[in-house]
This record gives structure tokens, C-alpha cells and sequence, in this order.
């Protein structure tokens, strides 16, 4: 599903402008990526958490030039799903496969 595809189907489930929802789906998305950004976790009950994960400093290779680099310590963002989700998800594969 893409972002137009989604600001259609929850513009025509609640029966707001497609306008107005653009500007709610932009904004929810720049809040997150803001929050992620100051180091700072988002979770939403039943849906999961956008989470800041730490990586720690390691030595890698660079094969082309034989040499050893070593990769600074960073943040990266991910999401981790609530159990819930995560359940919803597996049964709905389950009764997908059962239809066919």
C-alpha cells in the first residue's frame, strides 16, 4: 500500500477531505521521524514501537582494497511490532491459505 493509497482509504472510512488527511499522515510520519531523530522512542499500544537501536563500534573489511576499516558506534532506526500485531498477522496469512 502506498501513502496515496492509504490517505484514500482512511479519508473515504471517516469521511474526511483527502486534504486533511495528507496533512495528518505528513505530520504523524515528520513527528516520528523527529522523535527518532532526538533519541527519543515512539510507542503505540497494540501497533508497536518505532525504537532507536545503538550500534556498537566494530572493525569491518573493505575487500576491493585489502584493508581494515573500523565503523563508528551509530543509531539506527527500527520498528518493533506489538505481540498483538504480531499475532494478527500470522493468523490472517492462516486463514488466507485456507481460502485458496
Amino acid at each position: 500500500m502506498t501513502k496515496a493509497e492509504l490517505i484514500s482509504l482512511i479519508s473515504k472510512s471517516t469521511g474526511l477531505d483527502k486534504t486533511e488527511v495528507a496533512t495528518v499522515v505528513t505530520t504523524y510520519v515528520a513527528t516520528i521521524k523527529k522523535s527518532l531523530e532526538e533519541g527519543e522512542n515512539v510507542y503505540l499500544r497494540g501497533f508497536g514501537s518505532f525504537i532507536v537501536k545503538k550500534r556498537a563500534e566494530k572493525k569491518a573489511r573493505n575487500i576491493s582494497k585489502n584493508t581494515t576499516i573500523t565503523i563508528p558506534e551509530h543509531s539506527i532506526p527500527a520498528f518493533k511490532p506489538a505481540r498483538t500485531f504480531l499475532d494478527a498477522v500470522a493468523n490472517g496469512k492462516k486463514k488466507a491459505k485456507k481460502k485458496k
